[in-house]
């Protein structure tokens, strides 16, 4: 399996958009605004997300994000959201690193793959630790997040906080 990871763009197009479809509304607490959307509200939030990650328009409790496909073998089978700095409410839920694996490609090291590419981002944006908060009943999530050198900070509030130095 040969996986990679692409920035948001613009020209993203049907596949992304049919692969969305494939993440709940609201996954373990990884927010799919894509989700039932038609394919012209996909294409406005794709303008809305490009603006976010360059700091435009951002509502006061917002931070820049960028967001990334993990593809696999080709086709898009992951979504993750990097957030470049933390608020405090962020401390609590969302940390830097939101991520969620399409349906069809759950249980099968997806997870683990994306978490690490998206590390690798980390780095380059000088983020030297990211902060993941995953829900407790989130096993799947929890182990890839451990398996890619995280070290679990805290259990509590229905969530693990795991610490994962950048690569």
């Amino acid at each position: 399996m040969k996986f990679e990871l692409r920035k948001l763009s613009l020209t993203d197009g049907k596949d992304v958009y049919d692969m969305l479809q494939h993440i709940d509304k609201n996954e373990n607490g990884f927010i799919n605004h894509c989700c039932g959307m038609d394919y012209a509200g996909f294409k406005g939030w794709l303008m809305r997300s490009d603006e976010m990650e360059r700091g435009k328009n951002l509502e006061s409790w917002m931070v820049k994000q960028t967001i990334y496909w993990l593809y696999a073998d080709g086709k898009p089978a992951g979504m993750a959201k990097l957030r470049h700095s933390l608020t405090k409410a962020l401390e609590i839920e969302g940390g830097h690193i939101g991520y969620a694996i399409a349906y069809p490609y759950r249980n099968k090291g997806y997870c683990t793959a994306l978490i690490g590419l998206v590390l690798q981002e980390c780095k380059k944006l000088g983020i030297d630790s990211a902060l993941v908060t995953v829900k407790n009943s989130n096993e799947p999530s929890i182990k890839a997040a451990l398996k890619n050198g995280g070290v679990i900070e805290r259990i509590e509030n229905g969530r693990h906080y795991i610490w994962i130095k950048a690569k």
